[in-house]
């Protein structure tokens, strides 16, 4: 009787085991998922390594699992089983210590090996410094093969529309523009394909070289992650951390990342965009940027108001829009709504400088738009949202 039930309770257990390995094969295959594979060599072996690590551990939850059931049924009080009286057993405590030994070691070697090649950064071709903000990224292009001074720098902004982000409000819910009270009952507008994931101006790699990314951060800790490269890195302030990147040639196309550590209020706002593109059309838009960055700021005078006021609402809505709100009422930084500041013409001069040079919190924006855009981005503040002032600041009013 004993060994019939022994061979019932075997039977089922392996029907579990194999019906669980066909149901975890059958997840496993589907990436919406899993791990998501990338498209380089390195995301590709974190991949593998993912698989091995979840198929050891999911054998050893059956096996354990397996015996717990096992021994519940079969030592149910009903059967009112006789508990053994040894106090040791040799074998089985070798036993029970050799097989996680090599169970570990199992999983040490594909580990270690693929944790090695993640730091490792020689022979890389293009180096790019990478410098997370509160809520951006910067970018600057320090080598390129034989040219050591490439001199190519840029700020990367979130290009999603403000307006997408007011959602309909719950009573006590937090958002990024307006208050609860403001946003509540208004429709959701439609949002773009890439919601949250595009920069105004994406990260250019080329495929098939190795890229090295130096990673740092002005002000809290950030991370750098682009799932598609198989690597995340913290952004760390006073430190340098490295990581790297090699995209096939023929894997051209754009790959999106953001921030992976919590940094703060607007934490989900600082998209990464990499643009990967062959090695010819990268070296032609390289030449392009160092072309720009060697001809300096482009200080032509604008046109007219209207003029002004168009790049400005641009410019506005990817810099300030996160602090001071889609419409200027405010928000981490203060209101431009009817404000001294943005209406008063003895604050004008004041005004530029707070946004060339920065004040308490605020950061300077020097390093991030150019004279044209910070003169877009003032005369916006002190002429929309009814403050209707009619200064038109010149890129020549920034620039002095």
């Amino acid at each position: 009787m004993q060994s019939t039930l022994f061979r019932r309770v075997s039977a089922a257990l392996s029907l579990l085991m194999f019906s669980g390995f066909a149901v975890a094969s059958d997840w496993a295959e589907r990436s919406d998922h899993n791990l998501r594979q990338g498209v380089t060599q390195v995301s590709q072996e974190v991949y593998d390594l993912h698989m091995i690590i979840l198929w050891i551990v999911s054998a050893i939850g059956l096996a354990v699992f397996g015996l717990i059931m096992y021994s519940v049924f079969a030592h149910r009080r009903s059967k009112r089983p006789k508990a053994a009286d040894f106090h040791e057993h040799v074998l089985l405590e070798v036993v029970w210590t050799i097989i996680p030994f090599f169970i570990l070691i199992a999983m040490a070697i594909p580990a270690t090996r693929v944790l090695i090649n993640l730091d490792d950064t020689s022979a890389s071709e293009l180096t790019v410094k990478v410098t997370g903000y509160r809520w951006k990224w910067s970018y600057e292009y320090l080598s390129y093969k034989d040219d050591n001074d490439v001199g190519v720098f840029f700020f990367s902004n979130l290009k999603t529309p403000a307006d997408q982000f007011n959602t309909p409000a719950l009573e006590g819910g937090l958002f990024p523009y307006g208050t609860a009270a403001e946003n509540y009952g208004k429709e959701s507008p439609e949002k773009d394909y890439n919601y949250m994931l595009e920069a105004d101006k994406a990260l250019v790699v080329p495929s098939g070289v190795k890229v090295r990314f130096l990673v740092t951060a002005d002000d809290v800790i950030h991370s750098f992650y682009v799932p598609d490269f198989g690597f995340k890195k913290d952004a760390i302030p006073g430190f340098v951390n490295e990581i790297w990147t090699n995209i096939p040639e023929g894997q051209e196309g754009t790959y999106y990342g953001q921030c992976a550590e919590l940094c703060g209020k607007n934490h989900a706002f600082m998209p990464i965009e990499v643009k990967v593109v062959t090695q010819d059309e990268f070296a032609t838009w390289l030449a392009d940027e160092k072309e720009k960055a060697a001809s300096g700021p482009d200080l032509t005078p604008f046109a007219s108001l209207d003029d002004a006021m168009k790049l400005g609402e641009q410019k506005y809505a990817a810099s300030c829009a996160l602090c001071h709100g889609a419409n200027g009422e405010g928000g981490i930084g203060p209101t431009f709504v009817g404000s001294e500041m943005a209406t008063q013409a003895e604050h004008r001069e004041d005004h530029i400088h707070v946004l060339v040079n920065g004040r308490n919190a605020m950061p300077s924006f020097k390093a991030q738009l150019t004279p044209k855009d910070i003169a877009a981005v003032i005369t916006y503040e002190r002429n929309a949202w009814g403050n209707n002032t009619g200064d038109l600041i010149q890129p020549a009013d920034v620039a002095k």
